[in-house]
Order: C-alpha cells, then structure tokens, then sequence
C-alpha cells in the first residue's frame, strides 16, 4: 500500500472543518424548513420560493471562483475564518426581513460568505492526508451535510414553534458559527502537496484555469454535479412543503420526516461510502467512480418509485425515498476524492472552486427555481383540469408533487456523467502524477 505523510495535526483539524461545515449547511436549510409560513405572510409563489435559493446558490457559486483562488495562493485559515463570520453575522440579520426582497437580497450576501469555505477546506484536506485515506477523511468531512440537515430538519420547527415566529432560528444559528470562526485562525496549516508521495514545485501555475479546464475526467464530473446537485437542491428546497401540501403533515412532522430523509441517510451513507471508496479504489484506480455511477442507478429508480407510488403511507414514501438518498451520497465521497486524483495539489482550490460554479451555476441554481416554475404550471393545469377558477391548497399540493418528478430524471443523467468520467479517470490520474514528477525534477 502507498505511503505518504500524514500532517500531525491531520485529524484535529479534520474535526474543526467538519464542525463548520455541519453549521454551514444548518444555515443554509432554515429558509428551506420555514418556506410555508414565509409564503403565506407574503403571499408568495412557488417561482418566488425557488428563486430565494436560486439567488444564494448562483452568488454562491460566482463568488466561489475568486475565493478559491485566493486559497491557493494565501492562507487558507483566514479566508474560512472570514468567511464562517460574515455568514453567521447576516444569517442573524436574515431574521430581520421585512419583505421578500430584503430577505432575498441578505440570502445573496450569506452566499458570499459560505463561498470561502468548501475550496479551500477540500485543498487543505488534500494536503492534511494521503491519497490512500482522502476517501474516509472527506466522508467524516461531508458528514457535517447530513448532520447540519438533521440538526436544522429535527429542531428548526420546534423553535418556530417555541417562539411563535419563523424569524428566530436565523437569530440561535448565528451564534455557534461566531464562536467557531475564533477558532478557524488558530489552523495550523501543512505546505501545499505535503500528503503526497512525490512531492511538488511551490512556484506558480501558469494559466490555472486553463490547465485544470483541460483535464476531460474534471469536465465529466463536473456535468455530473450540475445535475446531482439540481436533484440535491430541488429536494432540499421542495421537501418540506410537499410533505405538508400533498400528505398533509404539519410543519414539525414534516420538517422531521425531511430530516430523515435527506440527513440521517447521510450519516450511514458517507461513513460506509468512504470505506467502500477506499476500498474499490484499493482494487481498482476507475473503482470509486464505478461505485458512485452504480449509486446513483439505485437512487433515481428508489425516488422515482416512491413518487410514482401518490398519495401512499407517509413511512412507505419515506422508506423507499431514503433508501435512494442512502445511495445518493456516495457522489461526495466518491467524486470529490476523484478531483484530487487528477488534479495536483496546487491547483485543488481552484479546480473545486470550479467544480463548485458548475455544481451551483447550473445545477444548484437551476434545481429550486425550474420545479418552482414547473410547481406552479402543474397547479395551474390541475385547477383548470377540476373546471377550477380558483387556485387552492389541494392544487398547489398535485402542481409540486409532479414538478419533483424532475429529480429521479436528473439521477439518472448524473450516473450517465459518472462512467463517462471512469472512462477518462484513469489517463488523468497517470498526467497527473507524471506532471508532479516532472515538475519536482
């Protein structure tokens, strides 16, 4: 088995990056859980819904690229610490809105701040362990998603119960993000390439965004993110308010039926899926990106069936949708790990900073607002189908459970992307060593 050396400090900070992306996707998910009572004091529809998403994830994404250059050129620390506390700081505001736009527009700003976090903490993971264990250390990583989902899907709705106002879990997330940023600056950061087996050149790249956009593997995965996280966020987004329109649940039950969903099948499919990684890898370099395409096939036919079944037992939709999303993570461990396998640790920032614009651009920031736009073309169809002339609850419940008829569909596109790009993996990977190797001679 390969060796390389493993920063001693690897798992410590492991922990602190994964503490700060479990809050990044707790605040990120409280729009998502209070959708119902926002739409009903500002009477708005399902296209101004899914925009409230759309705008984060396209700010997100646009912000990401400078950011991530900036992580591999500086200090890496500061730019999460920073980061971490602008979106605390204006998740906190966000609770102050006082009509859709207002709210919106701060959404854009917390955008800006979870911007700096994801590209440079996967290039310091990549320099914190070993190619051998990057699999299992972005699963604990990626553990903060399902866990951040959980933790917002199982509380959220109780505090807006608690408090008798949608406004007051923007006020409580803000707080532990504050503190945790203090402890961003105190990162004590290995050199660029430490964690790998031939070690590499510190001078610039010429042309970045030139070499990482020649690389066909980082193309392929790319793709498959823009559609996996159109799925993702359409999901996240829609959940919620589908349960409560179309089976009828309260915003509690409903919010906590998500969580299960969307979370708990997190916490087993990231800490089995990157052992499974590693070891397919172990077996085989094309391995990881075979398990994650095979993955992907099991969760598009789990959620198609389960909406294709209507209005049946809430715990039979939950059971069969989880089992897909169970499935439907191994994309992190599988693909992420993928991009440091082709991309030399100079560049890593950069490439996810990439990656991430393509993911949110196109995918992230499409998934809300299309299956809004389609949510209330569906309604509208189903209240004119009943000889209607007005719109009502039942209608907008039919309009959304078919608009989410679009996830299963971009499942199926993301396993297509997968072997594409396990048909390329291998050539990239042998280019990128090579280039390491030819550069430290």
């Amino acid at each position: 088995m390969q060796q390389s050396p493993q920063a001693a400090n690897a798992w410590r900070v492991l922990f602190l990056l994964f503490l700060a992306n479990l809050f990044n996707f707790f605040d990120r998910t409280i729009p998502a859980i209070i959708i119902e009572p926002v739409r009903h004091e500002w009477s708005l529809s399902d296209f101004q819904l899914g925009l409230i998403g759309t705008a984060f994830t396209l700010v997100y994404a646009i912000a990401g690229v400078p950011l991530g250059r900036m992580a591999d050129t500086g200090a890496r620390r500061k730019i999460m610490g920073w980061g971490l506390a602008v979106w605390s700081g204006l998740t906190a505001v966000n609770g102050l809105a006082w009509n859709f736009w207002s709210f919106l527009l701060i959404r854009m700003g917390v955008g800006i701040g979870e911007a700096s976090y994801a590209p440079a903490a996967n290039s310091l993971i990549g320099d914190l362990f070993p190619a051998h264990k990057r699999a299992r250390a972005m699963g604990i990583f990626m553990l903060g998603l399902p866990l951040g989902l959980v933790l917002a899907f199982f509380t959220i709705g109780a505090m807006v119960k608690a408090f008798d106002s949608w406004r007051a879990p923007f006020f409580i997330a803000a707080v532990p993000g504050l503190i945790l940023a203090i402890f961003m600056f105190f990162i004590k950061e290995p050199p660029r390439g430490a964690a790998e087996s031939v070690q590499m050149t510190l001078a610039p790249v010429d042309k970045p965004l030139r070499r990482v956009l020649a690389i066909r593997t980082f193309w392929w995965l790319t793709l498959a993110g823009l559609t996996f996280n159109f799925a993702t966020y359409a999901t996240n987004s829609f959940m919620v308010p589908m349960l409560q329109r179309y089976f009828l649940l309260p915003l509690e039950q409903a919010a906590i039926a998500t969580g299960i969903i969307t979370g708990l099948t997190g916490l087993v499919g990231l800490t089995l899926g990157g052992w499974a990684a590693d070891k397919v890898h172990q077996r085989s370099e094309r391995g990881r990106l075979l398990l994650a395409a095979f993955s992907m096939l099991i969760a598009a036919v789990c959620t198609g069936y389960a909406l294709l079944a209507g209005r049946v037992e809430i715990a039979v939709f939950v059971g069969v949708f989880s089992i897909g999303w169970l499935f439907a993570y191994n994309f992190y461990t599988c693909v992420y790990t993928a991009i440091q396998d082709v991309v030399e640790p100079r560049l890593r920032a950069t490439a996810m900073a990439l990656f991430f614009a393509g993911l949110y651009l196109l995918g992230g920031g499409l998934g809300p607002v299309v299956v809004g736009l389609l949510s209330d073309h569906y309604s509208q169809a189903a209240m004119l189908a009943a000889g209607a002339s007005e719109m009502n609850e039942s209608y907008k419940a039919v309009g959304l459970h078919n608009a989410l008829y679009l996830v299963p569909v971009a499942l199926t596109l993301t396993m297509l992307s997968l072997f594409q790009a396990a048909r390329c993996f291998v050539r990239d990977a042998a280019n990128m060593r090579e280039g390491m190797a030819a550069a430290a001679a």
